[in-house]
């Protein structure tokens, strides 16, 4: 009988190591993609896999997935952060009002005509100033992250009614500022449905970095090492109240880049914009691997769980189903995602 060469026999002892449980378990979330987008291609007899609905979906999806970004680092470190949606809210009245076209204002500012960068870095500035004072709360005061968030969820959402005055958006933006919402990169005029929207091309930037750093920074490690064990972390010498501050500052930063960008899209700042995408978020982040008992958590994960609420948001959609409903599947998703993580913790224990 003729023996097995050398590479068949390193194949054979692989395999004998593979872990088969595991590979599932850590790639599960991919599989379940694939069978959620089958599944409404058939109920919907294909329009949800159409290139229109597709642009649609991974157009929608780059709002919650920048979001679920920066809710991956919180989680992480054993936080939450339910301010995001309102932060998204004013970073879009902010940036609106400064980018109106001359004459066009509700507020003293829009009668100059600034430049569009001004409306943005505006925008992302206030995102980062509220995600900062979480961070300080948290990190100075030792207050419980739920607490500190949900504090700064009431303040966001207020100030921005405020700031619109009787509630009013913000209409008729210039048309550079809503490009960042409506454009595309390498888009061919002759050609239809050519080009990636740019919220698309941010969205994948922001998940490049942010992979980048948790995987290959030091900033990186000090997160995994907080969520992990913060009592080793600290005497390790990792100065968490600062990481604590840089996360949710990050955060914060990150809500306003999609304030910016939802305004954007639909060519208005509206103090409503944002409203309940914290959840949409969340879910993304806990149904693509990120554990609530914290040190655990990839940013490929949450781009996949995003997809996936996408998929489950437009197909539901499409199939005429109430949208009150709609959040009752979603509270589900979250809680049979929570119970798994459990069961994962119970059985790695």
């Amino acid at each position: 009988m003729e023996k097995p060469s050398l590479d068949t026999a390193a194949l054979q002892l692989m395999l004998k190591k593979f872990n088969w449980r595991n590979f599932l378990r850590e790639y599960m979330i991919i599989g379940i993609l694939i069978i959620f987008v089958a599944a409404l291609a058939f109920m919907t007899e294909g329009n949800s896999i159409a290139p229109v609905n597709l642009v649609n979906v991974v157009r929608q999806v780059s709002a919650i997935g920048i979001i679920g970004v920066g809710m991956t680092f919180v989680i992480i470190t054993l936080g939450i952060d339910l301010s995001v949606g309102s932060i998204v809210g004013l970073a879009a009245v902010v940036s609106a009002s400064l980018v109106q076209m001359p004459g066009g204002s509700l507020v003293k500012f829009a009668g100059i005509d600034l430049p569009v960068i001004v409306g943005i870095l505006a925008g992302l500035a206030v995102g980062a100033l509220a995600g900062f004072t979480n961070g300080f709360l948290i990190a100075r005061f030792r207050l419980a992250p739920f607490i500190a968030t949900l504090g700064m969820m009431s303040i966001a959402r207020g100030i921005a009614y405020i700031y619109t005055g009787d509630g009013r958006p913000f209409s008729d933006l210039k048309p550079d500022f809503n490009y960042f919402g409506q454009g595309y990169l390498f888009n061919d005029p002759d050609v239809k449905l050519s080009g990636i929207p740019l919220p698309v091309v941010i969205f994948i930037a922001v998940a490049a970095v942010a992979t980048f750093v948790l995987n290959y920074t030091k900033f990186g490690r000090y997160i995994y090492a907080i969520g992990g064990n913060e009592v080793a972390a600290r005497v390790s010498g990792i100065r968490i109240p600062r990481v604590t501050i840089i996360i949710y500052t990050i955060s914060g930063l990150l809500a306003g880049i999609c304030g910016v960008l939802l305004a954007a899209r639909i060519g208005s700042g509206n103090a409503t914009l944002g409203t309940g995408i914290e959840l949409d978020a969340i879910t993304a982040v806990i149904i693509g691997g990120t554990s609530f008992k914290g040190g655990v958590g990839k940013i490929w994960g949450t781009v996949v769980g995003a997809l996936l609420i996408g998929v489950i948001n437009n197909g539901l959609d499409l199939l005429s189903v109430s949208p009150f409903l709609q959040i009752v599947v979603k509270g589900c998703i979250i809680i049979i995602a929570i119970i798994i993580d459990e069961r994962k913790n119970s059985k790695a224990s």
